[in-house]
């Protein structure tokens, strides 16, 4: 779409603002609201911001950045106010000298996105985002509070919960996205809802739309949705499940590169390279798939997370899984990351993993088709299978080790990154906890 008919667009549905759209390093999601009148300037890039105010942005001295909008991503939000419609741009950014910004996270997965395509692959990514929505007390804060006591795939009687979720589905299509499914998920008040896989760069800004329209959509519901990996002890927390494939080619006939009729299991010399790349990386990439504290009360045992680091074709107990469909839904599920994590950084990390593993032929091995959740200690060292990092601080030390990452991430964003989740581990192990109270007060 040209900026005439953008501009044409706004002025037929009586948009009023446009919202300059673009993340932090940690992935919160930021935006600039620009009136009418600055529409052409918006459009033109024009459109500056104090850069020193973001995460991980840039010093108080070089503070000004400078915004250029993808058009391709203009979108009307589907729902109205009082003062006229508004519109959104996922955006660029640059430096005052028009040089792209080397924190910018949409840029840092462009470059790695160009590091494929120079071996003649574009990635295509699908993630499964779930997400919690809890009850509101009488001043609105949000309660860890769940509406329903449904369960995986339930039918559940019509209660808030269910009406919220479809009306988030209708704002999802309204906003241009092929939703593909949308269900209940095992623990109660969770749910799930699966859009179109495309490439990462269009996908990763679909993650962040689609976070924005979610707790939109609940909070006029007097909900709270959460992206937080485990609000609950005792029950499971929440993925984002993200399938991956590596096509070949352009225009009306790309291939997939991970088929292979004739290979074992059909997987191709490509993506059994792919996937030993992101199992070889597999304890560094947990710090950017899974940034949070929060995040390892999600990776432990007995509530179905992929702890272990292995592969399979057919169950889901290690942290790869290879889907049964083949042809040119040939893919691998990796089933690690959670929906905390920045989308431009876990693609831009697992993509640089896997072209690792094809660049130096790193083998996946052998499949791990028994169910390791009932394995003993003794017979995961005998198979040489991993387990993913305790804790954040354990993910950070590995991603320090890791320059395959390291350089994926670019100086910039990996010592922002580091410096940030390095105070996140600092502030919470200096806190003295409930559980702790509860256990050691009265004993000791």
């Amino acid at each position: 779409m040209k900026s005439a008919e953008i501009l044409k667009q706004c002025d037929r549905e009586g948009v009023r603002f446009l919202r300059l759209q673009f993340t932090d390093i940690l992935g919160i999601i930021k935006n600039v609201e620009v009136p009418r009148s600055q529409f052409e300037k918006a459009l033109d890039g024009e459109i500056q911001f104090d850069g020193s105010s973001i995460e991980g942005f840039t010093r108080i001295e070089e503070s000004d950045m400078g915004l250029v909008p993808d058009l391709a991503t203009f979108r009307v939000f589907p729902w109205s106010h009082p003062t006229g419609k508004v519109a959104r741009l996922v955006c660029d950014i640059i430096t005052p000298d028009g040089k792209p910004f080397a924190g910018c996270p949409r840029q840092t997965l462009k470059r790695q996105m160009e590091k494929a395509k120079a071996m003649g692959f574009t990635l295509m990514t699908g993630p499964e985002a779930e997400f919690f929505l809890f009850r509101r007390n009488a001043e609105g804060d949000a309660i860890v509070d769940t509406h329903d006591e449904g369960g995986y795939f339930d039918l559940t009687p019509v209660d808030r919960g269910e009406e919220t979720r479809r009306d988030i589905v209708v704002a999802l299509e309204a906003m241009g996205f092929e939703v593909e499914a949308a269900h209940h998920e095992v623990a109660p008040g969770q749910h799930e809802i699966d859009f179109k896989y495309g490439d990462a760069i269009s996908t990763a800004d679909n993650v962040t739309t689609f976070k924005l329209i979610v707790k939109k959509v609940a909070l006029d519901h007097g909900l709270h949705a959460t992206f937080m990996p485990k609000p609950i002890f005792g029950v499971n927390g929440s993925g984002m499940h993200v399938h991956q494939s590596l096509m070949t080619g352009t225009g009306a006939s790309p291939k997939n590169a991970f088929y292979d009729p004739k290979a074992t299991y059909e997987l191709s010399a490509t993506a059994m390279r792919y996937i030993g790349g992101v199992l070889k990386h597999a304890r560094a990439l947990a710090a950017v798939t899974n940034p949070l504290v929060n995040s390892y009360k999600r990776l432990v045992p007995g509530f179905e997370a992929p702890v272990n680091v292995a592969w399979s074709e057919r169950n889901r107990s290690p942290m790869v899984r290879i889907p049964a469909r083949r042809g040119m839904g040939t893919r691998c599920e990796v089933r690690m990351p959670d929906p905390a994590c920045n989308p431009y950084l876990a693609f831009t990390v697992m993509l640089a993993a896997g072209l690792d593993g094809i660049r130096n032929k790193i083998e996946a091995g052998e499949p791990v088709n028994q169910n390791i959740f009932e394995m003993s200690a003794r017979e995961k060292r005998r198979l040489r299978i991993d387990v993913l990092p305790a804790n954040l601080s354990e993910a950070l030390d590995c991603l320090e080790k890791d320059d395959v990452l390291k350089n994926a991430l670019g100086e910039h964003v990996y010592e922002h990154f580091e410096q940030a989740k390095r105070t996140e581990w600092e502030t919470y192990i200096s806190r003295v906890h409930p559980w702790e109270i509860d256990t050691y007060l009265k004993a000791y």
